[in-house]
């Protein structure tokens, strides 16, 4: 009896020391964020960014969606702001033997923009960023065929204007129009690419592509 009360507390004491060192690394990451120190912001997000890579499809999150957010790439990181670039693609369905889209890539860069600005400024443990900006990329061919990523969808979406939104209410698109996001579309409906929009940072647009860090 005696023994096992003694494996039991021992067991307990070891628990609390986990959560006291968890707490105590918490404390620790959030005075550095708080000091503006710019590479603890930019750990943080790498790993969070890292861990969207290797997580699952969450319940309720549509597959197409959430493989635009797993290719998410952290291109630059300010004490208070972050720059991210992904990709998006169509939707397709076979419909009576051939495959039809349902869902423009311009469609999907509004989806992804919307949820990756929501888990952004919201879900990264111990940071509280006040700006992001999205750029959104999509494959394009040349006359010759090569298919090089070009920007059809940039947004720099501020935590001011969206504090108070109704994130469950709101569709992509009326989120992309209320954060003034840029992209170009012609009478005919096609997508057409745009200059990612300017970033305090720095880096010009051409060194910001998928697959390109800003140095």
């Amino acid at each position: 009896m005696e023994y096992g009360i003694a494996i039991v507390a021992v067991f307990l004491l070891l628990i609390a020391y986990v959560i006291l060192q968890e707490t105590r690394a918490q404390m620790h990451w959030r005075k550095l964020v708080a000091e503006g120190n710019v590479d603890a912001v930019r750990q943080l997000l790498e790993d969070e960014v890292e861990r969207w890579h290797t997580e699952r499809v969450p319940k309720g999150v549509p597959a197409l969606l959430w493989h635009g957010i797993q290719t998410v790439e952290l291109i630059d990181v300010r004490p208070d702001a972050a720059r991210l670039n992904c990709s998006a693609e169509a939707e397709y369905q076979l419909v009576q033997g051939r495959r039809v889209e349902t869902s423009s890539p311009l469609a999907e860069a509004k989806k992804i923009t919307m949820k990756l600005a929501d888990m952004v400024l919201y879900e990264v443990p111990n940071v509280k960023l006040a700006r992001v900006q999205i750029d959104v990329y999509t494959s394009f061919r040349d006359e010759v065929g090569h298919s090089e990523p070009r920007c059809i969808l940039s947004t720099i979406v501020e935590r001011k204007d969206v504090e108070d939104l109704d994130w469950e209410g709101i569709t992509p698109e009326e989120f992309v129009a209320r954060t003034r996001g840029r992209f170009a579309v012609s009478g005919n409906g096609a997508v057409h690419p745009v200059e990612p929009l300017p970033w305090e940072g720095g880096a010009t647009a051409a060194d910001t592509s998928p697959g390109k860090q800003e140095g």
